[in-house]
């Protein structure tokens, strides 16, 4: 479980009623609010001890917590291990930050590559705009993943719970992967209970069985609707999996942006071999960007 540091340093941004704060330990957003509405959930270690991590260089679990590269095993956290790494702050105004991770001993013993990934954050008074922007100043193709897992406050605006839906943009399949022990991904599927292939009535018995992952989803957003009018919209660029994720009773949902997932049940191939990898070659440079939009129902 991924789990926050204490005592860590802060990042303040505003812009007009909208509010938000960054750890600098893992480039994390750990509160955003507009006006008196908290959006992100407050991090509870009973539940859930993060708000909403950065993932890399995997996305999910590995199998037997390692990855192997060149023939060589590496331990390998779940999501990888930017979530817990100090990032360096190389620009900071009122509405916006820039962070930076790049390799060294502590990396080096996970994941032996050369990198840089840097993430932005840009306030706006109805939104928070990201970018991950992974770096390969090596001599050899890296293989990666990244994601991000933030966990927005489930009820919503102080709206009853049990109204809550999300709303995707395109059909979805009616079914998703069975997530087996240990968090790798079995061949067996389950149903899900999408009215019209497009809108997911929330309840806690839909995360009894852990998260729903929607892979190579074919929506590029989704809403996350209270019920009476409001919303948070999740728009992603070059992030193909969409995954949907808490816990039975927990004040969080979080509606997560992946370009990779975790091992299949028996997959013990090498890292660049992990299905939904990506390959970033020498000296190349690659963005991933996504928005989360906030909707309050006020507009005429």
């Amino acid at each position: 479980m991924l789990s926050r540091m204490p005592n860590e340093d802060l990042i303040h941004l505003e812009c007009g009623p909208a509010r938000a704060t960054i750890a600098i330990r893992g480039a994390e957003p750990v509160a955003w609010r507009v006006g008196d509405v908290p959006l992100l959930w407050t991090a509870d270690p009973a539940w859930w001890a993060r708000t909403s991590p950065i993932l890399f260089p995997v996305v999910g679990w590995s199998r037997g917590g390692a990855v192997r590269i060149d023939g060589t095993a590496y331990p390998m956290p779940v999501h990888g291990f930017a979530a817990g790494s100090g990032f360096t702050v190389v620009d900071h105004a009122a509405d916006r930050v820039r962070l930076e991770l790049t390799d060294g001993d502590g990396t080096r013993r996970h994941y032996p590559f050369a990198f840089r990934l840097t993430v932005e954050w840009r306030l706006a008074a109805d939104r928070m705009d990201g970018c991950l922007t992974v770096d390969n100043p090596g001599e050899r193709a890296m293989p990666y993943a990244v994601g991000l897992h933030p966990g927005f406050s489930w009820p919503l605006a102080g709206a009853p719970r049990d109204g809550h839906r999300v709303v995707f943009e395109r059909v979805e399949p009616g079914t998703v992967p069975v997530i087996a022990p240990g968090g790798l991904f079995s061949t067996a599927r389950r149903p899900v209970p999408l009215r019209d292939g497009r809108v997911l009535a929330l309840d806690d018995a839909l995360f009894a069985k852990d998260a729903l992952c929607f892979l190579d989803a074919a929506s590029h957003h989704v809403r996350f609707e209270n019920g009476q009018g409001q919303a948070i919209t999740v728009a992603s660029d070059d992030f193909p999996h969409l995954a949907l994720w808490s816990r039975p009773g927990a004040p969080f949902l979080s509606v997560e942006s992946w370009t990779g997932h975790g091992d299949p049940v028996d997959f013990s191939g090498e890292l660049i071999d992990r299905p939904s990898m990506r390959l970033l070659a020498a000296g190349a440079s690659v963005h991933h960007r996504l928005s989360w939009l906030w909707e309050d129902g006020s507009a005429p």
